[in-house]
């Protein structure tokens, strides 16, 4: 029919307490403002979608016009945003049932009537329906005028969102000829949206990938488009240049760097999605923020929903790019998303098919995964602290600086298989920088024997070796704590010999030490893993590392968790003549033993527990030895 003039019109209440769900809704669900045309615009794109389903078995649904597409249209001067699309349309009834009851789904009925298989080929959205109504967050007043595929006749439906609503027939002037017609009157606080800055800086960031051509009008201006309708990641990866993955990288994660690899596929089976992600060649600013949030956008049928949703673990937040799934429902609530089922699966997959690539990047381009490690192996490593289950395959991509390795870095198998005779472990050692590690004397003995040592000098190190069972069945060992195990394993025959000490004076000294320094330290003994320093400390057997300890005392204030271990080098010179000493000048053993335990702390980078007595036994002991 196309007499509208003959029909009343029709006033109805929305149903029971409808105006407190809307300030709900408007209050709580909807934090952003935004994302109204986020919700409009998905509707239209779903209305759209819907007639492109129907019309395969009834092609005279789409007429003449078959450019699908989305028109928004700002008046500035009216302050008016107009939201149009030529789907599918609604008629007075879909009006009533589908605008008139929160929560009540046009798009949810229509997937139950055409099945699973046709829901998901047709790239639908807006499961539960009340995405409409977030328009009265910016508007006084909305009028939806809507004329349904191959009807005569249109309708409006106007609301303020509180006093129910009225339909009635509309006038041909002011129908469209298919599809639906949404004119919000907006606020005071709202009229920003009239303007074209700001509807394509909406458009840009929610909806510049759903399936139908968006394009915005102003008075008087001609139509420009703001998107094609087609989402990159969406498209086949031969047809997309590096050029338009570099400006999509680009924009999805606001850096300029070329990204280090680009993984891009497409997941079906169980669940689908599509997976485009970046893995920047450079560091970002913000990758030791103590929030430690990830960066990838998580869209749901081309509709961006959030950019902070666990898509990844925290370990990998360096990665960068867009999750697109086909299963999620659009309105989920955030606690809802954390704990989706869908997502949880997507999370796993995704995680597992990342290690997957940079595993291969190791093995394929060891030196650009050099740099990938240099950049992220202080991230990464967080994973092996904190996700046992991902444990071993972070295992097998790590790298290590090592005193074998020069320049370069080294893996955990390479270690493995660079064993010497008799060595069952993996030693480490801890360190605030790598001159200090390598400069330690914890780790001269393992130089002479030409074992090699790993060099950690990332905070997390500290975590994650005491977590770690080991690799390949061998534990890691900590070179500053308990007994170096060093005996067994030969002294390499290009390092110097050390001469024999002679046994019942260094034993004597080794007595002589216990009894004075019992206050502080748990044990005196000899030690293989020195070479050619006199002295060091070490943690006790089952004790943390030494270098825990200063952590945990620099960022919690906590006290050493026992006295160490003082280890002394029975064939070094000094303590040879100190030793020599015992019997006949105890003055100077007293005042030897003092300082060497202060040398001791100086090399672990601490200060001598007094300074003012340490300089006193320093002076005596200069004057005595130069005469003075």
């Amino acid at each position: 029919m196309t007499d509208t003039i003959d029909h009343p019109k029709e006033t109805h209440a929305f149903q029971a307490e409808v105006s407190r769900l809307l300030h709900l809704m408007v209050h709580s669900v909807y934090s952003n403002r935004d994302i109204f045309l986020r919700e409009l615009i998905s509707n239209a794109a779903d209305a759209c979608e819907k007639l492109r389903y129907l019309a395969l078995e009834t092609p005279t649904l789409l007429g003449d016009d078959g450019d699908l597409a989305i028109t928004l249209a700002a008046d500035g001067d009216a302050a008016t945003l107009t939201v149009a699309d030529n789907g599918i349309g609604m008629s007075r009834d879909e009006l009533i049932e589908n605008l008139g009851t929160i929560a009540k789904s046009g798009t949810k009925a229509f997937l139950e009537a055409v099945g699973e298989s046709g829901g998901k080929s047709s790239n639908l959205i807006g499961q539960f329906g009340v995405g409409f109504y977030s328009a009265f967050m910016v508007a006084n007043r909305v009028v939806v005028t809507s004329r349904r595929a191959g009807s005569d006749q249109a309708w409006t439906w106007i609301s303020n969102g509180i006093d129910g609503y009225e339909v009635h027939p509309a006038t041909e002037a002011e129908a469209p000829a298919r599809g639906t017609v949404i004119r919000l009157e907006l606020n005071d606080e709202s009229k920003s949206y009239a303007e074209k800055a700001t509807v394509e800086r909406i458009v840009e960031t929610y909806s510049a990938h759903v399936p139908v051509p968006v394009r915005f009008v102003a008075v008087g201006e001609e139509v420009e488009n703001l998107s094609d309708g087609s989402a990159l990641w969406a498209r086949p990866k031969s047809e997309i240049t590096p050029e338009a993955y570099k400006e999509f990288y680009g924009n999805v994660s606001g850096q300029w760097d070329e990204p280090a690899l680009t993984i891009h596929y497409r997941a079906e089976g169980r669940h689908e999605y599509s997976v485009l992600l970046f893995v920047p060649s450079m560091k970002p600013f913000d990758l030791f923020d103590p929030a430690r949030k990830g960066h990838l956008k998580l869209y749901v049928r081309r509709v961006f929903i959030a950019d902070d949703v666990d898509l990844l673990p925290h370990w990998l937040r360096f990665a960068r790019g867009v999750i697109d799934s086909e299963d999620l429902p659009l309105n989920l609530s955030r606690e809802m998303l954390q704990h989706n089922p869908v997502l949880e699966a997507i999370r796993k997959n995704v995680t597992s098919r990342l290690l997957s690539e940079l595993a291969k990047t190791a093995e394929s381009d060891p030196e650009k995964f050099a740099g990938l490690w240099e950049a992220f192996g202080a991230v990464m490593k967080e994973g092996i602290y904190e996700d046992a289950e991902r444990r071993d395959e972070l295992f097998r991509i790590a790298r290590f600086k090592t005193t074998t390795s020069g320049e370069g870095t080294r893996s955990l198998k390479d270690y493995v298989a660079a064993l010497k005779e008799n060595q069952t472990k993996i030693y480490y050692i801890l360190a605030d920088d790598l001159a200090r590690a390598e400069a330690s004397p914890h780790i001269e003995g393992f130089k002479a024997r030409g074992v090699e040592v790993l060099l950690l000098t990332d905070p997390v190190d500290a975590f994650w070796v005491r977590t770690a069972l080991g690799f390949d069945g061998k534990p890691f060992q900590s070179v500053t704590q308990g007994a170096s195990d060093l005996d067994a394993i030969p002294v390499s025959d290009e390092a110097e010999k050390p001469a024999e000490p002679e046994a019942a004076g260094i034993a004597g000294l080794v007595a002589k030490l216990k009894e004075m320094l019992a206050d502080k330290v748990s044990d005196v003994r000899t030690s293989s893993r020195l070479a050619s320093s006199p002295v060091c400390l070490v943690a006790g057997e089952f004790g943390p590392d030494k270098q825990f300890e200063k952590i945990m005392a620099r960022h919690q204030g906590a006290s050493p968790f026992a006295k160490p271990v003082l280890e002394i080098n029975p064939h070094h010179a000094l303590i040879a003549a100190v030793a020599a000493r015992i019997g006949t000048d105890e003055a100077m053993v007293e005042d030897a033993g003092h300082l060497l335990l202060a040398q001791a702390r100086i090399a672990d980078g601490e200060t001598p527990d007094d300074p003012a007595d340490y300089g006193r036994r320093l002076a005596r002991v200069l004057e005595k030895a130069l005469g003075a």
